[in-house]
């Protein structure tokens, strides 16, 4: 095996073992005392096939939350969210434009009951 070769391998080992690592930490308390809150959200327009759920869950997993993403039959698309209502915002604020190529035409929000989860992942 060359060094190229090893130092990727090494590096994949690395994200392997922090993504096990975050997957498994306890669920965090919000540091300012707000208990956390979970947001579903709809999104709807051209959002699958455009990179739309990857972008949703690494946007999630940088500020904080927990939850999930996936797609609908009708073609669009579903956010569960959980975290700190500010975090929560901004998360709105990024589903609300999506990639280069969504074209977003509407984003509906209710909120749900908080699970506790402690990880951000993309469904089926």
């Amino acid at each position: 095996m060359d060094s190229d070769s090893l130092a990727s391998a090494r590096r994949l080992r690395g994200r392997r073992a922090a993504a096990v690592e975050r997957r498994f930490l306890q669920p965090s308390h919000p540091r300012n005392g707000s208990p956390a809150e979970r947001w579903r959200l709809m999104v709807r327009g051209r959002v699958q096939g455009v990179g739309y759920r990857a972008g949703c869950c690494r946007r999630a997993n940088e500020l904080g939350l927990s939850g999930w993403v996936r797609n609908l039959s009708d073609g669009s698309v579903e956010v569960e969210a959980e975290g700190l209502p500010q975090q929560l915002a901004e998360l709105v604020l990024w589903c609300e434009k999506g990639t280069l190529r969504a074209q977003v035409t509407g984003l509906g929000t209710t909120r749900v009951a908080a699970t506790g989860d402690d990880w951000f992942e993309i469904r089926g």
